[in-house]
């Protein structure tokens, strides 16, 4: 997977995934019919703001299969903490593929639960979703634009494995909404507000990308 800072061509390729998840109403407050002009101007966030995609290789042809927004949190003294979101393409939450040696995050299956979810794509403990790959991207892209730390504002409370995931990627628990979240079969649940710290990125994106696989 490679991520890079996404451009003005690449909403014919995001906008099928921002559809795909907020159809789905249970990750993301906007409601299941908003239309493309709306979502692109809440996504597609000019400067200060960061939009993200990450890329996969497939059988002749490049996709993009996740896409992530980073704002500064808070403008002026708050501007080092980042606010994140991540869509990830529904089909390919629970795909995944041998993770490259052994790492921090081992042994972690879909959503960034252990691997006995039993996920699709399983190969021991060294199995990695989608959603992982791209979550640690983001992180590593965040830190390398100088921010020192990542806010997530609304995860919702009602989807263990998607607070599990954050949860392994050393994400704290720092407060919860009551009920601030109009599940669509669920009714009212509770969103939580997670943060970690980030350690010290490399400046130099180009040098990133050949390291990590984070391009720009």
């Amino acid at each position: 997977m490679r991520t890079r800072r996404a451009s003005e061509e690449d909403w014919g390729a995001i906008w099928p995934i921002w559809r795909a998840v907020v159809v789905e109403g249970e990750t993301c407050a906007w409601t299941p019919d908003t239309d493309e002009e709306v979502a692109k101007s809440a996504w597609m966030l000019p400067p200060p703001a960061e939009v993200l995609v990450m890329e996969e290789d497939g059988p002749g042809d490049t996709s993009i299969v996740a896409t992530a927004l980073l704002t500064p949190s808070q403008p002026g003294l708050g501007d080092h903490v980042v606010q994140a979101m991540l869509l990830v393409d529904p089909k390919r939450v629970d795909h995944g593929a041998p993770r490259g040696g052994a790492g921090m995050y081992r042994g972690y299956g879909p959503y960034g639960g252990r691997s006995y979810y039993g996920g699709r794509g399983a190969e021991g403990d060294r199995w990695e979703s989608v959603s992982r790959q791209a979550a640690e991207q983001m992180i590593e892209y965040a830190a390398d634009l100088g921010y020192r730390a990542m806010q997530l504002n609304a995860v919702v409370a009602a989807n263990p494995r998607l607070v599990a995931l954050w949860r392994s990627l050393a994400f704290r628990l720092v407060g919860t909404l009551p009920a601030a979240f109009r599940h669509p079969w669920l009714g009212d649940v509770d969103l939580h507000v997670m943060y970690r710290f980030l350690p010290p990125g490399n400046i130099d994106l180009a040098t990133t990308a050949t390291n990590t696989g984070v391009s720009t």
